[in-house]
């Protein structure tokens, strides 16, 4: 069994863990972070990228509003590469109390959002898409953000500090000794191997699987797992997030994000055994399109591109059946003061809005444990990607939607490989403009291992085609990157890649996602011959890998859970 010793160790690659991962490095702490997948992936990557104003629980949790806001402001500085600044509305239909509306804006004062009131006229002016039968409309400084970058920007910074990613390393255990917590016992999900990390400090950042976390050392934490589901059309069809005014409901809010469009979300009380075997159902299809047409007429005429779904990791505060009234409120537990076991401290609740302030919190209490005084700074210093004006980046030997799109996604970083280099220039993924030079610095810099992990740095096959014209490219040239020369472990990435964007197809299988999935099926079946082909070793046992003839896309495969976009 390995052995590793730090000071602080961090269970849970979302936003919040890359955030305290972040903080604890930037403050002289060593500092691990273990992530059973990849980054991003629970509920960190399954949620509609809104930049929240605060504005939505203005009303019914003004406690939560007043952080949102906050740190918005925050997130606008210190991760502008990640954001967009789209501006929100929250608008009323006939269906809706235009009474409301007073409520709202008051709320919203008092929570310190600016809330301008717009007649429906200058509604349709600065947002044509929207419903032309709208009563009214509030403007609030709502915006979104990237969770995939967001992460992978603060575990760059991380790590540039000294921090340190395990990914694929699944926590099976805490170590205990004498009443104390200290480590935490792992096993590498694609090799096997066990490894035992030693440290002062645990921090339980797993949202909604933090409760086995807490498990593991017979404690009790009540989650309430509230699932959301949401659909992504194929194109980007509002400049501005449109809410709905009226209390928070299912499907009633419509995202824009980079090239598409996504609504949502639902809720839905799951048992907690399900966490791991969720999926968008066809009852949560129909709710989220019909609500979606009533804030854009034009979602009637728009391709549904997938749908995928996520888990809220919320703390139990009542009985309410929908877990719409359940704050969304930051829980902290310092272990050692609440249950006499020093050494553990779970952050949980909030939402990607207030990932900062809860990584904060954490490492707060963790500097507290450790004796370190150094102050937190994440809130003034920026992540890599926001520092500097990335348009005066230099780049004349690639066009301008290239070197735009690369901008957009990794800031002033793009100068790293937007380079005089026809090669390096090269588009993989012509609906992202993606280039050969940006996949090899996420490969050497983002911990980009296969093609789902690219996905998430660089949104190649988010596009249109949904991966259909660049996996293949790709998968070469990142095995080419790690040296992988008999090509299997580009073969496995295609079959995984593809299944996982199969995944998100079959709750929206007709029409025009059919013959998608159709020419999918013929492209990589019939034309390249993908599902004769075997790998020449089997693989781990506890391996991701897919067998091609497997590959859902190209059998049919059950899905058993959706990921996001």
């Amino acid at each position: 069994m390995r052995q590793i010793e730090t000071d602080v160790v961090i269970i849970g690659g979302g936003a919040t863990g890359a955030g305290v991962l972040r903080d604890c490095a930037q403050r002289g702490m060593r500092a691990i972070l273990v992530e059973k997948d990849d980054i991003a992936n629970g509920t960190t990557g399954r949620n509609h990228g809104l930049l929240h104003s605060g504005a939505r629980y203005a009303v019914t949790d003004p406690h939560s509003a007043i952080e949102c806001i906050r740190e918005n402001q925050i997130l606008r500085k210190v991760a502008s590469h990640c954001i967009e600044e789209t501006g929100g509305l929250f608008i009323t239909l006939p269906e809706d109390e235009l009474s409301f509306q007073e409520t709202f804006i008051t709320a919203c004062t008092s929570a310190g959002i600016q809330a301008e009131a717009l007649t429906p006229a200058d509604a349709l002016r600065i947002e044509p898409n929207v419903n032309p039968k709208l009563l009214g409309a509030v403007r609030v400084p709502d915006g979104t953000v990237d969770p995939f970058r967001l992460t992978a920007a603060n575990i760059l910074d991380a790590e540039e500090y000294g921090g340190r990613l395990l990914s694929y390393t699944k926590v099976v255990g805490l170590i205990i000794n004498n009443g104390r917590v200290r480590g935490v016992h792992c096993i590498k999900v694609k090799t096997g191997e066990k490894v035992a990390i030693h440290a002062q400090q645990v921090v339980n950042a797993a949202g909604i699987w933090g409760q086995q976390i807490i498990e593991y050392a017979d404690l009790a934490i009540r989650m309430f797992p509230a699932k959301g589901s949401l659909l992504i059309v194929d194109y980007r069809i509002n400049g501005m997030v449109i809410n709905r005014c009226r209390k928070p409901s299912d499907a009633d809010i419509l995202v824009p994000g980079d090239t598409i469009s996504l609504i949502g979300t639902t809720s839905e009380k799951i048992p907690y055994s399900d966490i791991e075997n969720i999926r968008v159902n066809p009852d949560e299809v129909d709710v989220l399109l019909a609500e979606g047409e009533k804030l854009c007429p034009i979602m009637a005429r728009t391709r549904v591109l997938r749908a995928y779904c996520g888990v809220r990791p919320l703390i139990s505060l009542g009985d309410d059946p929908s877990g719409r009234n359940i704050s969304r409120g930051i829980v902290l537990l310092d272990h050692g003061e609440t249950d006499a076991l020093p050494g553990l401290i779970t952050i949980t609740g909030g939402k990607l809005m207030t990932y900062r302030l809860m990584a904060e919190m954490a490492t707060d209490a963790v500097a507290k444990n450790l004796g370190n005084s150094k102050p937190c700074v994440t809130a003034i210093r920026p992540l890599p990607g926001a520092n500097g004006k990335h348009s005066d980046i230099y780049a004349p030997q690639v066009s301008i939607p290239v070197s735009g799109s690369a901008k957009y996604r990794h800031g002033e970083r793009a100068a790293k490989f937007l380079a005089n280099d026809k090669k390096q220039n090269a588009v993989i993924c012509e609906c992202e403009m993606v280039t050969r030079g940006e996949i090899e610095y996420a490969v050497h810099n983002l911990n980009a291992r296969d093609l789902v992990d690219l996905r998430r740095r660089t949104r190649i096959g988010m596009g249109p085609c949904q991966g259909k014209m660049c996996a293949c490219r790709a998968a070469g040239i990142v095995s080419e990157i790690t040296h992988d020369d008999d090509g299997e472990q580009a073969l496995s990435s295609v079959g995984e890649f593809m299944q996982e964007r199969w995944k998100g197809v079959r709750p929206v299988l007709w029409g025009d996602a059919m013959h998608e999935a159709d020419l999918s099926y013929w492209l990589y079946n019939n034309l390249l011959g993908y599902s004769q082909l075997e790998p020449n070793d089997p693989a781990p046992v506890n391996s991701h890998s897919v067998n091609p003839g497997e590959a859902a896309v190209l059998c049919g495969e059950e899905s058993k859970e959706e990921v996001a976009p």
